[in-house]
């Protein structure tokens, strides 16, 4: 029964092997000039110009939560649509339920302030 995996191993082993050389190939090889200019902490075509833990904002988390929860959303409402005629009216209601709460959560955050930017 381990034979039926030895294609699956080599193939491991060949993918690491070949991974392995490529980095200590380019270490060897390439280019080893560092200059200041080089080794200076480059971000969004500008020097940093604050401490990398500064304190983001809340309403950024809010924002990124509530991406999730939209994308989440479509990934529960594609298959339900593919089969909507085989649910019948309970599908219906369950779904009307599931898009009323989340517009319930997008209501609420949007009362409170979340989406606005000062």
């Amino acid at each position: 029964m381990l034979a039926e995996y030895l294609p699956t191993l080599l193939f491991l082993i060949v993918a690491t092997g070949i991974g392995v050389a490529l980095l200590i190939i380019g270490n060897l090889l390439g280019p080893q000039r560092p200059s200041a200019e080089k080794l200076a902490p480059y971000e969004c075509g500008f020097a940093a110009f604050e401490d990398a833990r500064m304190q983001f904002d809340v309403r950024y988390y809010l924002i990124a939560i509530q991406f999730i929860i939209f994308d989440l959303e479509i990934i529960f409402i594609v298959p339900w649509a593919t089969v909507f005629r085989d649910l019948g009216v309970v599908g219906l209601v369950e779904m009307g339920i599931f898009a009323g709460m989340l517009l319930l959560g997008f209501i609420y955050v949007w009362k409170k302030g979340a989406l606005e930017w000062e």
